[in-house]
Protein backbone atom coordinates (compact mmCIF):
# COMPACT_ATOMS: atom_id res chain seq x y z
CA UNK A 1 0.00 0.00 0.00
CA UNK A 2 2.84 2.53 0.62
CA UNK A 3 4.40 2.18 -3.16
CA UNK A 4 0.71 3.18 -4.65
CA UNK A 5 -0.04 5.93 -1.62
CA UNK A 6 3.68 7.38 -2.87
CA UNK A 7 2.72 7.64 -6.36
CA UNK A 8 -1.07 8.92 -5.54
CA UNK A 9 0.86 11.76 -3.39
CA UNK A 10 3.54 12.54 -6.20
CA UNK A 11 0.83 12.77 -8.94
CA UNK A 12 -1.20 15.25 -6.54
CA UNK A 13 1.97 17.82 -6.06
CA UNK A 14 2.48 17.28 -9.79
CA UNK A 15 -0.63 18.52 -10.92
CA UNK A 16 -0.46 21.80 -8.18
CA UNK A 17 2.85 22.47 -9.63
CA UNK A 18 1.26 22.37 -13.03
CA UNK A 19 -1.41 24.91 -11.37
CA UNK A 20 1.41 27.49 -10.82
CA UNK A 21 0.74 27.48 -7.15
CA UNK A 22 2.57 30.80 -6.30
CA UNK A 23 1.39 33.23 -8.11
CA UNK A 24 -2.33 31.66 -7.40
CA UNK A 25 -1.52 31.73 -4.23
CA UNK A 26 -0.42 35.35 -4.09
CA UNK A 27 -3.46 36.83 -5.96
CA UNK A 28 -5.96 34.20 -3.82
CA UNK A 29 -4.12 36.25 -0.65
CA UNK A 30 -4.47 39.62 -1.74
CA UNK A 31 -8.03 39.52 -2.45
CA UNK A 32 -8.21 37.51 0.91
CA UNK A 33 -6.32 40.64 2.56
CA UNK A 34 -8.71 43.27 0.85
CA UNK A 35 -11.76 41.59 1.20
CA UNK A 36 -11.08 41.27 5.37
CA UNK A 37 -10.06 44.80 5.53
CA UNK A 38 -12.99 45.78 3.63
CA UNK A 39 -15.46 44.67 6.32
CA UNK A 40 -16.52 41.47 3.96
CA UNK A 41 -16.45 39.71 7.68
CA UNK A 42 -15.11 35.75 8.07
CA UNK A 43 -17.44 34.29 5.88
CA UNK A 44 -17.02 36.60 3.13
CA UNK A 45 -13.57 36.92 3.04
CA UNK A 46 -13.27 33.01 2.66
CA UNK A 47 -15.96 33.03 -0.18
CA UNK A 48 -14.09 35.66 -1.90
CA UNK A 49 -10.27 33.34 -1.44
CA UNK A 50 -12.15 30.46 -2.72
CA UNK A 51 -13.53 32.20 -5.72
CA UNK A 52 -10.22 33.35 -6.59
CA UNK A 53 -8.49 30.58 -5.52
CA UNK A 54 -10.42 28.37 -8.08
CA UNK A 55 -10.41 30.97 -11.19
CA UNK A 56 -6.45 30.97 -10.37
CA UNK A 57 -6.04 27.21 -10.33
CA UNK A 58 -8.49 26.83 -14.18
CA UNK A 59 -6.78 29.11 -15.56
CA UNK A 60 -2.97 27.60 -14.47
CA UNK A 61 -3.61 24.05 -15.44
CA UNK A 62 -5.35 25.24 -18.73
CA UNK A 63 -2.34 27.27 -19.29
CA UNK A 64 0.00 24.28 -19.14
CA UNK A 65 -2.59 22.58 -21.35
CA UNK A 66 -2.54 24.50 -23.76
CA UNK A 67 1.31 24.67 -23.66
CA UNK A 68 1.97 21.39 -23.27
CA UNK A 69 3.23 20.32 -27.09
CA UNK A 70 5.37 23.41 -26.66
CA UNK A 71 6.92 22.90 -23.22
CA UNK A 72 7.80 19.15 -24.64
CA UNK A 73 9.73 20.42 -27.50
CA UNK A 74 11.75 22.56 -25.59
CA UNK A 75 12.23 19.54 -23.03
CA UNK A 76 10.98 21.95 -20.04
CA UNK A 77 11.99 19.81 -16.68
CA UNK A 78 9.65 22.27 -14.24
CA UNK A 79 6.75 21.24 -16.38
CA UNK A 80 4.37 18.72 -14.93
CA UNK A 81 2.91 17.76 -18.55
CA UNK A 82 6.13 17.29 -20.29
CA UNK A 83 7.99 15.32 -18.12
CA UNK A 84 5.26 12.67 -18.00
CA UNK A 85 4.62 13.38 -14.26
CA UNK A 86 0.84 13.90 -14.67
CA UNK A 87 -1.68 13.17 -17.68
CA UNK A 88 -3.25 15.60 -19.99
CA UNK A 89 -6.66 13.50 -19.15
CA UNK A 90 -5.97 14.86 -15.08
CA UNK A 91 -4.91 18.36 -16.14
CA UNK A 92 -7.76 18.88 -18.46
CA UNK A 93 -10.69 17.18 -16.03
CA UNK A 94 -8.93 19.31 -13.07
CA UNK A 95 -9.15 22.56 -15.16
CA UNK A 96 -12.73 21.58 -16.46
CA UNK A 97 -13.69 21.41 -12.52
CA UNK A 98 -12.09 24.15 -10.58
CA UNK A 99 -14.02 26.46 -13.53
CA UNK A 100 -17.35 24.83 -13.09
CA UNK A 101 -16.51 25.20 -9.47
CA UNK A 102 -15.52 29.01 -10.60
CA UNK A 103 -18.49 30.26 -11.30
CA UNK A 104 -21.15 29.74 -8.12
CA UNK A 105 -18.62 30.64 -5.97
CA UNK A 106 -17.97 33.91 -8.06
CA UNK A 107 -22.06 34.66 -8.22
CA UNK A 108 -22.17 33.68 -4.59
CA UNK A 109 -20.54 36.76 -3.54
CA UNK A 110 -23.32 38.98 -5.32
CA UNK A 111 -24.05 38.85 -9.29
CA UNK A 112 -21.78 42.19 -9.93
CA UNK A 113 -19.00 40.76 -7.74
CA UNK A 114 -19.14 37.81 -9.38
CA UNK A 115 -19.68 38.95 -12.92
CA UNK A 116 -16.71 41.08 -12.45
CA UNK A 117 -14.43 38.48 -11.27
CA UNK A 118 -15.57 36.32 -14.10
CA UNK A 119 -15.13 38.63 -17.14
CA UNK A 120 -11.31 38.59 -15.22
CA UNK A 121 -10.92 34.51 -15.17
CA UNK A 122 -12.38 35.17 -19.42
CA UNK A 123 -9.91 37.56 -19.70
CA UNK A 124 -7.20 35.20 -18.32
CA UNK A 125 -8.42 32.33 -20.49
CA UNK A 126 -8.39 34.43 -23.23
CA UNK A 127 -4.59 34.94 -23.24
CA UNK A 128 -4.05 31.38 -22.32
CA UNK A 129 -6.04 30.68 -25.68
CA UNK A 130 -4.53 32.86 -28.17
CA UNK A 131 -4.18 36.72 -27.23
CA UNK A 132 -0.69 35.76 -25.46
CA UNK A 133 0.68 35.56 -29.34
CA UNK A 134 -0.43 39.14 -30.35
CA UNK A 135 0.07 42.58 -29.80
CA UNK A 136 -3.05 42.72 -27.19
CA UNK A 137 -0.79 40.68 -25.31
CA UNK A 138 -1.56 42.48 -21.83
CA UNK A 139 -4.80 43.26 -22.03
CA UNK A 140 -6.26 40.37 -20.42
CA UNK A 141 -4.06 41.16 -17.67
CA UNK A 142 -4.84 44.69 -17.61
CA UNK A 143 -8.91 43.72 -17.37
CA UNK A 144 -8.11 40.73 -15.00
CA UNK A 145 -6.46 42.37 -12.44
CA UNK A 146 -7.73 46.07 -12.73
CA UNK A 147 -11.56 44.08 -11.94
CA UNK A 148 -9.64 42.47 -8.45
CA UNK A 149 -10.62 45.18 -6.12
CA UNK A 150 -13.89 45.59 -8.15
CA UNK A 151 -14.65 42.49 -6.98
CA UNK A 152 -13.85 42.80 -3.48
CA UNK A 153 -16.15 45.99 -3.50
CA UNK A 154 -18.87 45.24 -5.34
CA UNK A 155 -19.81 42.51 -2.72
CA UNK A 156 -20.06 44.63 0.17
CA UNK A 157 -23.17 45.44 1.29
CA UNK A 158 -24.94 48.36 -1.36
CA UNK A 159 -22.13 47.35 -4.03
CA UNK A 160 -20.15 50.34 -4.37
CA UNK A 161 -17.61 50.30 -7.43
CA UNK A 162 -14.14 50.86 -5.94
CA UNK A 163 -11.97 54.04 -6.20
CA UNK A 164 -10.34 54.70 -9.90
CA UNK A 165 -7.15 54.59 -8.07
CA UNK A 166 -7.52 51.33 -6.76
CA UNK A 167 -8.32 50.02 -10.32
CA UNK A 168 -6.08 51.74 -12.41
CA UNK A 169 -3.32 50.75 -10.32
CA UNK A 170 -3.97 47.23 -10.56
CA UNK A 171 -4.23 47.06 -14.03
CA UNK A 172 -0.79 48.79 -14.44
CA UNK A 173 0.49 46.02 -11.69
CA UNK A 174 -1.17 43.42 -14.11
CA UNK A 175 0.24 44.80 -17.16
CA UNK A 176 3.81 45.17 -15.50
CA UNK A 177 3.22 41.63 -14.35
CA UNK A 178 2.92 39.94 -17.37
CA UNK A 179 6.21 41.75 -19.37
CA UNK A 180 7.94 40.97 -16.30
CA UNK A 181 7.28 37.30 -16.32
CA UNK A 182 7.79 36.80 -19.91
CA UNK A 183 11.44 37.98 -19.83
CA UNK A 184 13.06 35.09 -18.62
CA UNK A 185 11.55 33.27 -21.51
CA UNK A 186 11.32 35.45 -24.58
CA UNK A 187 13.98 33.69 -26.54
CA UNK A 188 12.19 30.44 -26.33
CA UNK A 189 8.54 32.32 -26.89
CA UNK A 190 10.12 33.94 -30.13
CA UNK A 191 11.07 30.02 -31.20
CA UNK A 192 7.49 29.27 -30.90
CA UNK A 193 6.20 31.87 -32.68
CA UNK A 194 4.56 33.54 -29.40
CA UNK A 195 5.11 37.22 -30.48
CA UNK A 196 3.24 38.97 -27.59
CA UNK A 197 3.91 42.96 -26.64
CA UNK A 198 6.77 42.32 -24.71
CA UNK A 199 8.18 39.49 -26.95
CA UNK A 200 8.00 42.28 -29.82
CA UNK A 201 9.53 44.68 -27.95
CA UNK A 202 12.46 42.48 -27.16
CA UNK A 203 14.77 42.33 -24.06
CA UNK A 204 15.40 45.75 -23.20
CA UNK A 205 12.43 46.86 -24.47
CA UNK A 206 10.13 44.28 -22.58
CA UNK A 207 12.31 45.34 -19.34
CA UNK A 208 11.33 48.82 -19.61
CA UNK A 209 7.72 48.23 -20.07
CA UNK A 210 7.96 46.29 -17.27
CA UNK A 211 9.46 48.53 -14.65
CA UNK A 212 7.31 51.76 -16.52
CA UNK A 213 4.24 49.87 -15.64
CA UNK A 214 5.27 48.59 -12.17
CA UNK A 215 6.43 52.27 -11.56
CA UNK A 216 3.50 53.71 -12.70
CA UNK A 217 1.39 51.75 -11.09
CA UNK A 218 2.90 52.14 -7.71
CA UNK A 219 2.84 55.90 -8.23
CA UNK A 220 -1.23 55.68 -8.85
CA UNK A 221 -1.55 53.60 -6.04
CA UNK A 222 0.31 55.81 -3.49
CA UNK A 223 -0.72 58.97 -5.11
CA UNK A 224 -4.42 58.58 -5.62
CA UNK A 225 -6.10 58.06 -2.60
CA UNK A 226 -7.07 61.28 -0.90
CA UNK A 227 -5.25 62.20 2.05
CA UNK A 228 -1.83 63.01 3.10
CA UNK A 229 1.12 60.57 1.92
CA UNK A 230 2.59 58.62 4.73
CA UNK A 231 6.69 58.56 5.03
CA UNK A 232 6.34 54.63 4.78
CA UNK A 233 4.05 55.16 1.59
CA UNK A 234 6.60 57.93 0.37
CA UNK A 235 9.65 56.18 1.05
CA UNK A 236 8.36 52.95 -0.97
CA UNK A 237 7.63 54.80 -3.72
CA UNK A 238 10.84 56.17 -3.87
CA UNK A 239 12.71 52.76 -3.30
CA UNK A 240 10.28 51.74 -6.79
CA UNK A 241 11.88 54.78 -8.99
CA UNK A 242 14.93 53.82 -7.95
CA UNK A 243 14.41 50.19 -8.96
CA UNK A 244 12.62 51.10 -12.14
CA UNK A 245 15.42 53.52 -13.03
CA UNK A 246 17.77 50.44 -12.57
CA UNK A 247 15.78 48.11 -14.97
CA UNK A 248 15.17 50.06 -17.90
CA UNK A 249 19.19 50.94 -17.70
CA UNK A 250 20.43 47.84 -16.95
CA UNK A 251 23.50 46.81 -19.60
CA UNK A 252 22.26 44.61 -22.32
CA UNK A 253 22.78 40.79 -22.06
CA UNK A 254 21.47 37.62 -20.54
CA UNK A 255 21.38 38.47 -16.33
CA UNK A 256 18.45 37.50 -14.53
CA UNK A 257 18.53 40.58 -12.42
CA UNK A 258 16.27 42.72 -13.74
CA UNK A 259 13.46 39.78 -13.76
CA UNK A 260 14.08 39.37 -9.69
CA UNK A 261 14.28 43.17 -9.86
CA UNK A 262 10.86 42.92 -11.27
CA UNK A 263 9.70 40.61 -9.23
CA UNK A 264 10.37 43.12 -5.95
CA UNK A 265 8.73 45.79 -7.84
CA UNK A 266 5.50 43.94 -8.13
CA UNK A 267 5.82 43.28 -4.40
CA UNK A 268 6.43 46.67 -3.80
CA UNK A 269 3.49 47.52 -5.45
CA UNK A 270 1.15 44.91 -3.84
CA UNK A 271 2.33 46.44 -0.57
CA UNK A 272 1.78 49.76 -1.18
CA UNK A 273 -2.13 48.91 -2.55
CA UNK A 274 -2.64 47.00 1.12
CA UNK A 275 -0.81 50.11 2.42
CA UNK A 276 -3.29 53.06 0.95
CA UNK A 277 -5.69 50.56 0.34
CA UNK A 278 -6.60 48.07 2.80
CA UNK A 279 -9.94 49.60 3.08
CA UNK A 280 -11.25 49.81 -0.64
CA UNK A 281 -14.84 51.24 0.20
Amino acid sequence: MTEPRRRGAGRVVALLLAAHPAPSAAVTALVGVLAAASGRGGAGTVLSAAAVLAGQLSVGWSNDLIDADRDVAATRHDKPLATGAVSARTVTIAAGCALAVCVPLSLANGWQAGSAHLIGVAAAWGYNLGVKRTVWSWLPYAVAFGLLPAFVTLSLPGGPWPPWWASAGAALMGVGAHAANVLPDIDDDLAADIRGLPQRAGHRGARTLAAAALGAGSTVLVLGPAGPVGLLARAGLAATWVLTLAVALWPAGRSRAPFLICLGLTASGVALLLLRGARLA
